[in-house]
């Protein structure tokens, strides 16, 4: 590196043609860099995803963009106020990898704070899959530390998902296996196609799950049945999810390969006539009241009921019912 770093001090030589050399050497030198030399590495390969040139007598430092692998789509017209998370990681069917999760959350933080935000759906570009769990060729390049550090990313990633304080619904079309899984039961709500696979494989792979799946999953479906679920590591389909209340609404897979997903637009958009305020509200005294003893959620309805009242969402739904006509409901 420090011949390459003196070539940038020829004269003659620009910092376009330097950084031209320097990035076709150090791809020859992939094989021989470790994973150790840099924080940021290109997913499934040693090839960092940095470069160095000089200009105007300055060392800077530039980065080069991390591949779109999960992106938002706003929804338009009368479905203004829906988003859609895409998962489009392809090569790799939307596994759980370094780039995968650090852009998720970075979009899911971006929503936290939107307001104008009234359902967010978690679906898969990946044709027959939703996301098929840790990517293990990855994660088999970690050590222990960096292993049980990653996980620890990945669980807080699914508390962010829980933590939105809008719905949030995942449309399984495909495979949802592991961390997939754990992704969709820290939404709220979740449609299947009667073909999809979904299941907590960890304990196949020498593992349990970590990512939140041994703790949602028994508030979910039970002890007794998650017990099961989790020690076989049993893969079930959407129409089996559906009569163990691990999804909301299972539907029967169309031509297209995206009945779930439709299923779940149809869901969002029964959501998206109520009040915004009143809605992020009930999921708060129902995400809140669960964890505590029943005296202690009653005060937790009382707290948000009292942050319901004032608010001009709550005039309007009175005068739209006394003048029988649709609210119209501006989120303040």
């Amino acid at each position: 590196m420090a011949t390459l770093l003196r070539r940038l001090l020829v004269p003659g030589c620009s910092s376009r043609r330097c950084l031209g050399v320097i990035l076709r050497e150090m791809h020859c030198r992939t094989s021989t860099l470790n994973p150790r030399d840099g924080p940021r590495l290109l997913a499934g390969s040693s090839f960092p995803l940095t470069a160095y040139s000089r200009t105007q007598s300055r060392w800077q430092h530039t980065t080069a963009p991390d591949p779109p692998e999960v992106e938002l789509h706003r929804l338009e017209g009368e479905d203004n106020g829906i988003v859609e998370v895409l998962m489009c990681r392809h090569k790799a069917r939307n596994a759980l990898g370094y780039v995968f999760v650090s852009q998720m959350r970075g979009l899911v933080y971006k929503l936290s704070d939107d307001s104008t935000v009234r359902a967010v759906i978690f679906r898969s570009l990946v044709p027959g899959v939703f996301c098929a769990g840790a990517d293990l060729k990855e994660r088999a390049k970690m050590n222990n530390a960096m292993s049980d550090n990653f996980v620890h990313i990945l669980r807080s990633l699914m508390t962010q998902i829980a933590s939105l304080p809008m719905p949030t619904i995942a449309a399984m079309d495909g495979v949802a296996l592991g961390g997939g899984l754990e992704m969709a039961l820290a939404c709220d709500l979740r449609t299947a196609a009667h073909s999809a696979q979904m299941g907590l494989i960890e304990t196949t792979r020498g593992l349990l799950p970590g990512a939140g799946g041994s703790q949602r999953l028994p508030r979910m479906v039970g002890m007794t049945l998650a017990k099961e679920l989790i020690f076989t590591g049993k893969r079930v389909g959407g129409q089996t999810a559906l009569e163990m209340g691990l999804v909301n609404r299972s539907v029967e897979q169309n031509e297209t390969g995206d009945a779930a997903h439709r299923e779940a637009l149809s869901l969002a958009r029964e959501i998206l006539p109520q009040g915004p305020i009143a809605v992020r509200l009930a999921k708060e005294a129902m995400d809140r009241g669960i964890e505590v003893d029943i005296n202690s959620a009653m005060v937790i309805e009382r707290m948000c009921y009292a942050r319901v009242i004032p608010t001009r969402d709550r005039k309007e739904g009175m005068d739209a019912f006394i003048e029988k006509r649709p609210p119209r409901y501006t989120g303040e």
